[in-house]
């Protein structure tokens, strides 16, 4: 295998590539995220195992089982080792082999290969006619990592090929729909079944299709979905700013023609100060609340909430008033009025003479020893008598004092007072300072009118100018209600799309660069396999090379050729053997990348059109895929397996036939271990031929088929461990002896082939021992005594079969 094939097989899985670079690239964490976020699951899980039904690893064939299904009528199954390796299905026109081959494909897709405008959900006559009853296709399939097998398994619920439903069983999983396995987009991208049909398709189809068959392996679904999700989001931040910014100017023109309104000041000064976006400002205008200073703004909403006096409240207490002032007159002059009054002086004079008791001389008229104890008790009495005399007049002036006070009582001081106001609100609250209650009544009556008459002229004014202001404001703020929102996004978004950008950059570098990585691993395999199946064609493959995009309305595939030294395109100058040949150099590439879970690869009939140069070139590559890759080949050519033996590479073989009431039988006539003990069997029944024959021949085959019996043991042992293929084939790379390549098979590990003998014998008995150590002394000089040849090949088979099914520990 070339260096470049060897690259094409050990390339890494998109996700863990991509996974690992944007680990160590220069990004900050949050460009980081985004960029994990639009890939999704696929580089967060790179390299870890899930635990649902879906499949994480590499599936492999175990066996399929197939009854009423085509050329198929009863129950019949092919098995295979599920691991690395070729397998021929081989058997005339009419066996059998076609249906199984179709039955594998129809098992993962529900599908069958077709031609254009054809639907690959109808089946034709999909069904056997002898076994129409029940038709059912069951896979059991080797995953990486599980030790018992999945199951899938597909049935009909009617004769119509588009009923199928089909299952998928994985150990400790239970059962679930197909789709839960999660292979859908990988039977799409990496299809691992090639028939006739689809051989001819690769060269026929249109170039668009050629080209997306081929531009779907390279794998950059995973960037392009991201980079194309998070393109997306960058534009809609990107077309939401432009718009913000393009709104302002149409905004500010506006609110310029309201410049007489503060509110329309303030948002300006808002919206127009670079650097300084003042979305507070413009929520509080678009929300109504009242500004903080003393503007013109302010004042009109102090105007037009100003409240006089009540004026029926003031007209009824200076009623009230003038009605007390009426009765105090009224009553002057009168016998109650002088009662009053001679009581008051007669209580003036008690209270002298309170103050004096020694005193008997009037303060009034001087008169001498007449204020004694008598005239006291005398005139206290005359004091009450006076008293109730003269309670009406006293109860007219405290009327007096009372309407005084509850007029006094209608006058406030408002928190605010309109400028306007000022001067009508201080006459108004002067009148509390007014003694005299006849100019208190009058007074307060002017003064109550004349306020309330301007705060109604103030209010209405204010109302009017307040509602002209309101009508302009109104049309205008719910366009600034509406940029605001889109600006505040804007900021919001200022980070978050200078990471996008970032993000979209590095992902849009990182898929050219993988992008032409992988294409160039898929030129140089295409030309590697070519090289093997032209044989003697004079057409070399120089190019490969995808032209247009993904998106382009015209894409294609370009294969350049040379004829001789002249460049020409491949498809004009091939004929339709080369053509075949170059069909499978595109197609062998495609099916078996790294990123294909699938580690079998299904052909049916590849060997058409072939000469039998190209025959054999075509074992040689089939032999190296298998080194990678399960290979099963269907075929009624007798020329591939010829070809296989005739250069000695290693191969399966199966035998199908096909009896009466489509009953097929499959056999398998060949494998590695078969061939040798085959060929050992075959010496040790010929008579007279020379000692070294049975003593170093014998054993050796014997060795080889017990060695590759390990190697298969080896390889199930760690597969189901869930131990990486180069791991693997780095392993038994560096197993140089027999006893090294069996401690691999059975421990796992090379290191340990001391301790082969002592497990040789825990498991198959001491016996097993002894046949392991005459067949290692075959390769001697001496070589080994065998005394019943034939006994000794039938205990090394039945050794064989034994260890080719391994012990796993869970």
């Amino acid at each position: 295998m070339t260096e470049t094939e060897q690259h094409q097989q050990t390339a890494l899985p998109l996700a863990e590539t991509v996974a690992t670079r944007l680990a160590e690239s220069a990004l900050s964490e949050t460009v980081k995220a985004l960029v994990r976020d639009a890939l999704g699951s696929d580089t967060a899980d790179a390299g870890t195992a899930t635990t649902s039904s879906a499949a994480s690893g590499r599936v492999y064939l175990d066996s399929i089982a197939v009854n009423g299904f085509r050329g198929i009528g009863p129950r019949t199954r092919l098995s295979l080792s599920p691991r690395p390796g070729v397998n021929l299905v081989v058997g005339r026109n009419g066996s059998g082999k076609s249906s199984l081959a179709d039955a594998m494909e129809v098992g993962f897709t529900g599908t069958r290969a077709h031609r254009p405008g054809q639907d690959a959900t109808r089946g034709g006559h999909w069904y056997n006619l002898h076994n129409a009853d029940s038709p059912k296709i069951e896979l059991k399939l080797a995953m990486e990592g599980d030790i018992g097998n999945s199951t899938l398994t597909r049935t009909w619920t009617s004769e119509d090929f588009g009923s199928s439903e089909a299952t998928f069983k994985r150990p400790g999983h239970g059962t679930a729909p197909l789709t839960e396995a999660g292979w859908d987009a990988a039977l799409a991208d990496h299809r691992p079944f090639l028939s006739y049909t689809d051989l001819d398709l690769m060269l026929t189809g249109k170039p668009s299709e050629r080209y997306d068959a081929i531009a779907a392996i390279l794998g950059m679904d995973l960037l392009s979905t991201a980079a194309n999700a998070l393109s997306k989001q960058e534009k809609a931040l990107a077309a939401s700013a432009k718009e913000t910014r393009d709104a302002l100017p149409g905004l500010k023109d506006a609110l310029y023609t309201l410049e007489d309104d503060d509110r329309a000041v303030r948002a300006l000064l808002a919206v127009d100060t670079p650097g300084a976006l003042d979305l507070n400002t413009i929520d509080a205008l678009v929300a109504g609340l009242p500004p903080a200073d003393d503007s013109r703004l302010a004042e009109l909403q102090i105007e037009a909430g100003a409240q006089g006096p009540d004026l029926a409240e003031v007209g009824e207490a200076v009623l009230r008033l003038r009605i007390a002032l009426a009765d105090v007159e009224e009553i002057h002059g009168t016998d109650a009025e002088n009662a009053r009054l001679r009581a008051d002086l007669l209580e003036k004079a008690l209270a002298h003479s309170n103050r004096h008791p020694d005193d008997a001389v009037c303060p009034a008229c001087g008169t001498e020893r007449v204020l004694g104890r008598e005239w006291y008790d005398r005139a206290s009495r005359q004091v009450a008598e006076l008293r109730r005399e003269a309670k009406t007049a006293e109860d007219a002036r405290a009327a007096v004092r009372t309407g005084a006070r509850n007029l006094q009582n209608l006058i406030e001081n408002p928190k605010r007072i309109p400028v306007a106001l000022a001067d009508p609100w201080k006459a108004w609250t002067d009148c509390r300072q007014i003694s005299d209650p006849v100019e208190l009544a009058r007074s307060a009556e002017e003064a109550a009118t004349v306020l309330a008459d301007a705060c109604d002229t103030v209010r209405s004014h204010a109302a009017r100018e307040l509602e002209e202001r309101d009508e302009r404001w109104r049309a205008l703020v719910t366009r600034l209600a509406a940029w605001a929102d889109k600006a505040r996004e804007s900021e919001r978004g200022k980070s978050l799309l200078s990471n996008l950008r970032k993000a979209v950059k590095w992902l849009k570098e990182l898929t050219t660069e993988l992008r032409e990585q992988r294409m160039e691993r898929f030129t140089d395999a295409t030309q590697g396999i070519w090289e093997r199946l032209r044989q003697e064609s004079n057409v070399d493959l120089t190019a490969v090379s995808l032209k247009g995009s993904e998106k382009a309305n015209i894409r294609k595939l370009v294969m350049a050729a040379s004829v001789d030294g002249q460049d020409a395109p491949a498809l004009d100058v091939m004929s339709q053997g080369e053509l075949h040949s170059l069909a499978l150099s595109l197609f062998l590439p495609r099916a078996t990348t790294a990123d294909s879970p699938f580690g079998f690869l299904v052909i049916d009939d590849p060997v058409q059109s072939m000469d039998p140069t190209k025959v054999h070139g075509l074992a040689e590559v089939l032999a190296e895929l298998g080194r990678h890759r399960q290979i099963v080949v269907f075929t009624h050519d007798p020329r591939l397996q010829k070809a296989f033996t005739d250069q000695e590479l290693p191969v399966t073989v199966f035998q199908v036939t096909r009896g009466e009431g489509s009953r097929v039988k499959v056999d398998c006539v060949d494998d590695p271990v078969a061939q040798a003990i085959g060929d050992a069997r075959a010496i040790a029944a010929t008579r007279d031929l020379p000692s070294e024959t049975y003593s170093h021949v014998v054993p050796g085959l014997c060795r080889i088929a017990l060695e590759n019996a390990f190697l298969e043991a080896a390889w199930i042992r760690h597969h189901r461990t869930g131990g990486s293929e180069h791991d693997l084939q780095a392993a038994i790379g560096s197993a140089e002896r027999f006893q090294e390549v069996a401690a691999f098979a059975l421990f796992g590990d090379v290191a340990r082939a001391n301790d082969v003998k002592a497990e040789v014998r825990r498991r198959y008995g001491g016996p097993a021992c002894s046949l392991i150590q005459q067949c290692q002394k075959g390769a001697h000089p001496d070589g080994t005594s065998i005394p019943n040849p034939h006994r000794f090949v039938t205990d090394v088979e039945n050794l064989a079969q034994k260890i080719r099914k391994p012990e796993v520990t869970a």
